[in-house]
């Protein structure tokens, strides 16, 4: 899989979430996701408990409330979605601060709301406490079509590449006076673009040509340290079984 890949969303530490084998955080955060889509919206309460059980996984992993927070704009464009939803969804209206809003679409932004910012900041500490190989290791160890996670593999590593390219590209131009500031410029950029991608095809190919004469045969390696012990996955499911039983908890009193 290659060394070493920090990613800005990963946090470095020693923390007992850090420890815990990639393939178990990976089943943790999608039995996570997958009770709180299956909560019912009314039960508001529910998703209160389920923000203090993250809150907890973080102070737990040591991640800074401000690095997640950062992280979690992301979501802002489901946000504006869901705030056009009162104005849009037919239904019955309700007033609020003297404005007519549909009590469907209000319900429906909450759901959205609720539910989104939950699964993302899941997935927020999911990468932060897990590194990008360590990732792919995981989704590979529960069997995730080889080809699949090679694909996924493959690209970070390139993107990596690309952006530094670009980077390499953008300081050449100004370096020679060029700034682009209007569509005239166009011309230019269209054809950094197309130098950017000969560039990396034949990388590629290079990268490619020197894998295959170290033995590179379509597979890669599944190390023996990413099994996990019973205690693990005890530890591991302890987040999504609590998010169970708080699910049934608002389908039983709603």
């Amino acid at each position: 899989m290659g060394a070493g890949h920090a990613h800005k969303l990963y946090r470095h530490g020693h923390s007992p979430v850090h420890g815990l084998p990639p393939h178990t955080k990976i089943v943790a955060a999608l039995g996570f996701v997958v009770v709180v889509v299956s909560t019912p919206r009314e039960a508001v309460w529910a998703f209160a408990a389920y923000a203090a059980l993250l809150t907890a996984v973080a102070a737990k992993a040591r991640i800074p409330a401000g690095f997640l927070l950062r992280r979690l704009l992301v979501e802002v464009p489901f946000v504006a979605f869901a705030l056009l939803m009162p104005f849009v969804v037919p239904g019955e209206q309700t007033q609020v601060l003297g404005i007519s809003l549909s009590v469907p679409g209000l319900w429906g932004a909450w759901n959205v709301l609720a539910k989104g910012t939950l699964g993302v900041a899941a997935s927020v500490l999911l990468a932060a406490t897990t590194e990008l190989r360590a990732l792919l290791l995981g989704l590979q160890r529960l069997k995730l079509p080889p080809l699949l996670v090679q694909i996924a593999s493959f690209m970070i590593r390139y993107g990596d590449v690309i952006t530094d390219e670009m980077r390499r590209m953008s300081v050449a131009r100004r370096s020679r006076g060029f700034e682009a500031r209007g569509v005239r410029h166009w011309g230019v950029l269209a054809k950094s673009a197309g130098a950017l991608f000969i560039r990396s095809y034949e990388r590629g190919e290079r990268v490619h040509l020197a894998m295959v004469s170290r033995g590179y045969t379509g597979t890669m390696p599944v190390p023996d340290e990413t099994t996990a012990t019973r205690a693990q996955w005890a530890h591991a499911a302890a987040l999504p079984l609590t998010a169970l039983l708080i699910c049934l908890l608002g389908w039983t009193l709603r």
